[in-house]
């Protein structure tokens, strides 16, 4: 076990510090007015699912969580009630997703010489695939995990195929999104004066140039957007201890 210990340490010991970013401001309107992030698996909301994993993953110095206004005091509720011990602070996101983790990213500690940025609504996400991601980032300056598309992709116009779209080298990206500090913050701001709403923050990163290094994601990291997703995220978490208070 000393043995362990001290490969975990070594490994740490190559790795810049690193702050988590999780976005919990969205408004889940695919959910039929149930939010998302407060949804109980398994005695636990699926927030709490989310931060467990960073708050185990030894590359992770401290969790910023962005949510609503409305949400706040609840959000701060579910990091005391199951021990989110590397929540430093819980802030206000803004209208978009942008202007939500451009705040996150802002309020990060100075000493974070990387920014792992990861989707609230991701519960099922493992240290492995944080680690992975890290890692890279650490050696690239901006990483992702990613999975292949295995399904065929059509591209649909009036509710009509016109086009097979090839899938080779066709990737599903997932989050957490990891970046150098400096890259991530003049990325956001850039995108931010552009008034370019990105998807991702690897858009943002892409728009400036930058090459983002693709890492192994999982199939069971899905993001939960509709009822059905959440049927599938129970039967991942089932497999995994609950989480206590």
């Amino acid at each position: 076990m000393a043995f362990i210990s001290t490969l975990k340490k070594m490994r740490s010991a190559k790795i810049p510090p690193c702050s988590a970013i999780v976005a919990a401001g969205g408004f889940s309107q695919r959910m039929k007015e149930q939010d998302k992030l407060f949804a109980t698996i398994h005695g636990a909301p699926v927030l709490a699912y989310t931060l467990a994993a960073f708050r185990d993953c030894e590359y992770i110095n401290e969790i910023i969580i962005v949510a609503r206004n409305d949400c706040l005091e609840r959000v701060s509720e579910i990091c005391s009630k199951f021990n989110i011990s590397k929540a430093s602070k819980v802030i206000t996101g803004g209208q978009t997703r942008l202007e939500s983790v451009i705040n996150g990213v802002y309020a990060a500690s100075k000493q974070a010489k990387l920014i792992a940025i990861h989707d609230g609504a991701r519960p099922c996400v493992s240290s492995d695939v944080i680690m992975r991601a890290i890692e890279s980032a650490a050696k690239y300056n901006a990483a992702a995990p990613a999975v292949p598309i295995t399904s065929t992709i059509k591209r649909i116009k009036s509710d009509f195929i016109v086009e097979t779209v090839d899938r080779e080298g066709m990737y599903e990206i997932q989050t957490p999104q990891v970046f150098a500090t400096d890259l991530i913050k003049a990325a956001l701001t850039n995108a931010t004066n552009k008034s370019i709403d990105v998807t991702d923050d690897c858009k943002a990163v892409e728009m400036l140039g930058a090459c983002v290094h693709i890492t192994e994601g999982a199939r069971s990291n899905i993001k939960i957007t509709t009822q059905e997703d959440l049927m599938i995220v129970d039967a991942i978490l089932a497999k995994r201890s609950c989480l206590s208070e």
